[in-house]
């Protein structure tokens, strides 16, 4: 199993071992990390290696916001990225109590893509050609992205599990 770490952390996979598939052919990523998830599964399908799983937990979703919004964040972050990152953090545990996370060095072309970042249907259609299944985790109650706009999304390609009180962390309390 490999765990692509969401924006600004690392080692933040034990948030989700209830939800990880432990095996030899399953990828998976939080956030930012489904991204690079994403796209570490298409490589090695691309290789002829063998992935069965494809995990997305609180996938970054922001192709439902305006350019204006990711100008201001990116501005937000540039003016000052240690007060952002500490931001997102607590938005990424809201409404509940932020946990301890380990911090990872950011970059503003790490937050560019996450902001800019598109998903593409026929991707997925691709992936699931090759056999591989696709779950997204979403939580109702994430403050960082429409969960339910990434729900409708994501469920024309994926098996889609929506914790009705979960946050970004897929937390419940």
């Amino acid at each position: 199993m490999q765990f692509h770490s969401g924006f600004s952390l690392k080692n933040e996979e034990y948030f989700f071992k209830e939800y990880i598939k432990y095996t030899d052919y399953t990828i998976c990523g939080f956030s930012y990390g489904a991204i690079k998830a994403f796209e570490e599964v298409q490589k090695h399908l691309a290789c002829g290696k063998r992935i069965d799983t494809l995990q997305l937990f609180s996938p970054a979703f922001f192709q439902n916001t305006s350019t204006k919004f990711h100008r201001l964040q990116i501005l937000s972050y540039v003016k000052n990225s240690q007060k952002y990152v500490t931001q997102f953090l607590e938005g990424c545990f809201a409404p509940h109590a932020k946990q301890e996370t380990q911090a990872s060095v950011s970059t503003k072309e790490e937050l560019v893509e996450l902001l800019e970042y598109k998903w593409d249907i026929d991707q997925f259609l691709a992936l699931e050609e090759k056999g591989v299944k696709i779950e997204v985790y979403l939580g109702a109650q994430d403050k960082i992205i429409n969960a339910s706009v990434a729900k409708d999304f994501f469920l024309n390609v994926a098996t889609v599990t929506y914790i009705k009180e979960a946050n970004h962390f897929l937390q419940l309390q």
